[in-house]
């Protein structure tokens, strides 16, 4: 390790968090109070915030190897190499019916001659590749037309070395020249994280083939068509109390053509209109111009995934707004009313009655009942008085309809800022339900600002902290590194979260997901590739504080003072009325071990063993595929003295103590 950077990194969690103490200093012991209630700990207060960014979606958690299945990238055949040992023009068209498919107006119209397999196909790259297991059923399915018999495709997934590892073939069964749905499957024969499909035609006749899929059959509950197990299940393990989607950006688009419109996203899979991702060449560093929204991950699948991991979904809609980042395009605001009347309208999706429109799209889906949508986001990090303007006329037509739906409003893209003091200040005038505020910045930040929302005002409008991550160089870096450095000020920021759990009623770490072959943006909390997946230490942050999150605030203090950041330690307090525990979240942000005699007042008999998790590493760890646990929880046990708890508090660490109640 670069003693120099190592230094570096202890100076500067020191500087902010005063970690040079004397052995005396540590002696100070802490009092908590657990009879004292402060606040209520929302059922939400832990969540997760996805954004289709860093392959998220497409290439992520949705399980669709396809890349470009319905030709309808910028450029048709992307993400396809066709294959013809002797070059005939014209036996392979992209074609066009725009007027007639607005949603999915291309196809490929297929012209066979005496084809036999490997004369004449298509290989397709799939998403940085393929990943396919050993021995697992794979599902292939495709739409196609044909005026007469004939024609026979070949399915064959190939390794990086260009030999079979699996292969089937299907018959298309009619011939009327209309259009059909058919699929087929077969068992792959080897493990391989970065394979191709070639599709093969065989025979005389003409075909056009549109939707060419294939989908692994170990998806997230089995559902054909759906999402990758692995990802889904880390989000899982968290228990999050909610799940925001689908953005982030996205939401608004480089333009407002391309802004996220939910009601493309629902219905069949190819009916769903599909468009470029904003983050395709958002960044020079990591240009991504193959990166598209298919749409096969839609709003029915975003609420579906909520009620799966038992999260409560929120979902954010264009406020008429693009981009400000981009071309700053608004709509006028005579021409607004199509964007309010989605709002309304996905509402009445999400919980409407199965006899109106709307719900009866839902059901039709699959989903008779509602999905007991509570909250709703107007506008993504936007600003300005354009954005007050937009939302003043948003919330009054929900508000009307849907009085119980509470309304996440933007504070900008900064934390503090002529911006943020602007709209902080207009939302909290006009009463806004939860105001949404990002912090992407320096881990020493995070520590300096602990205590950010301790003098917030009680009451009317809440805090969601909704984008927040350490960032280890500076932001947009592709220097920035998921290190427990960055992680452990995380903690220590959310030690605060926690403590005015009465202000700020959810909290989310963002980016979610990124693919390690395509990502645009660094850090994120979770890291992916084709075939695995791991939490970083801030992921494993995230989850001791969702798992731990107990209902009920209590006081934990030095000398009559909150635990923030005094000799580098940062702590919380609650009790979790549903179990019984007092749960304690300690943080040391020091290069010291601090022992601490903890007196816990206003019980009237304790459990004599104390359960204890802790994290702990150098400052510079980070996870990985090969070591995905550097940095990942160790669970112990310890005694209680009667109602005093001594601990041993290691260097740069995080502990979890859970004293059962009587």
């Amino acid at each position: 390790m670069n003693n120099k950077l190592l230094r570096r990194s202890f100076w500067i969690l020191a500087l902010f968090s005063a970690v040079s103490v004397s052995n005396a200093q540590s002696d100070k012991g802490f009092v908590v109070k657990v009879n004292t209630i402060k606040a209520s700990v929302q059922p939400t207060m832990w969540g997760v915030f996805f954004e289709d960014i860093n392959m998220g979606a497409d290439g992520g958690i949705y399980a669709e190897l396809v890349k470009n299945r319905s030709f309808e990238f910028y450029n048709p055949l992307m993400g396809w190499t066709v294959n013809q040992k002797k070059f005939v023009e014209g036996s392979l068209l992209v074609q066009n019916r725009d007027e007639k498919n607005i949603a999915n107006p291309r196809y490929i119209h297929v012209t066979v001659n005496q084809g036999v397999k490997g004369d004449f196909g298509m290989t397709n790259e799939g998403f940085r590749g393929m990943g396919i297991k050993n021995a697992l059923r794979y599902d292939f399915s495709v739409m196609y037309r044909m005026q007469s018999s004939g024609v026979k495709l070949h399915v064959e997934l190939i390794n990086s070395k260009d030999e079979s590892i699996g292969d089937t073939a299907l018959v298309p069964a009619v011939s009327d020249n209309q259009w059909h749905k058919q699929g087929i499957s077969f068992i792959a024969k080897a493990t391989e994280p970065k394979a191709k499909m070639n599709l093969w035609f065989e025979g005389n006749g003409i075909i056009d083939l549109d939707m060419i899929s294939l989908f692994p059959s170990d998806t997230w509950k089995n559902r054909p068509g759906g999402m990758r197990a692995d990802m889904i299940q880390l989000l899982a393990d968290m228990k999050p109390g909610f799940i925001r989607f689908p953005g982030g950006c996205i939401v608004e688009g480089h333009d407002l053509a391309v802004r996220y419109q939910w009601k493309k996203t629902i219905g069949p899979v190819e009916d769903r209109q599909l468009i470029v991702n904003r983050w395709n060449t958002e960044f020079s560093h990591r240009l991504t111009p193959d990166y598209f929204q298919t749409f096969g991950l839609g709003f029915f699948e975003y609420f579906q995934l909520a009620e799966d991991i038992g999260a409560e979904p929120l979902p954010i809609l264009n406020c008429g707004m693009a981009c400000q980042f981009n071309t700053a395009e608004v709509v006028p605001i005579n021409q607004l009313d199509p964007y309010v009347q989605d709002a309304l309208d996905l509402i009445e999706f999400a919980n409407g009655d199965v006899t109106s429109k709307w719900g009866k799209i839902r059901a039709d889906m699959g989903h008779p009942a509602p999905f007991n949508l509570k909250m709703m986001g107007v506008g993504n990090e936007n600003w300005g008085p354009q954005y007050l303007e937009r939302l003043k006329i948003f919330t009054k037509a929900i508000k009307e309809k849907y009085p119980h739906i509470k309304l996440v409003n933007s504070s900008g893209t900064d934390p503090n800022g002529e911006r943020f003091d602007y709209l902080n200040g207009e939302l909290r005038r006009m009463n806004a339900d939860i105001i949404d505020e990002h912090y992407y910045r320096r881990p020493e930040w995070f520590l300096e600002n602990a205590k950010r929302y301790d003098n917030y005002p009680r009451n009317g409008s809440k805090v969601f902290a909704g984008e927040y991550a350490a960032q280890t160089d500076k932001v947009v870096s592709i220097d920035n590194k998921n290190s427990w450095q960055a992680a452990i000020s995380e903690a220590a920021f959310m030690t605060g979260l926690e403590r005015n759990a009465d202000v700020v009623c959810m909290a989310s770490y963002a980016p979610l997901f990124a693919h390690i072959d395509g990502w645009q943006w660094t850090p994120d909390l979770i890291w992916v590739d084709n075939l695995r997946s791991y939490g970083t230490p801030n992921y494993q942050v995230q989850k001791l504080f969702s798992l731990n999150k107990g209902t009920d605030v209590v006081p934990i203090l030095s000398g009559n003072e909150a635990i923030t950041g005094q000799d580098g330690i940062y702590a919380t307090a609650c009790i979790d009325k549903k179990t019984g525990y007092l749960i304690l979240k300690i943080i040391n942000t020091s290069a010291s071990v601090q022992q601490k005699d903890i007196k816990i007042e206003g019980a009237s008999k304790l459990d004599s063993k104390v359960k204890v998790i802790t994290l702990k590493s150098e400052l510079t760890a980070v996870n990985s595929f090969d070591a995905p646990t550097t940095v990942s929880p160790v669970d112990s046990e310890m005694g209680l003295n009667g109602k005093s708890l001594k601990v041993s508090l290691a260097p740069y660490s995080f502990s979890v103590f859970k004293v059962k109640m009587k």
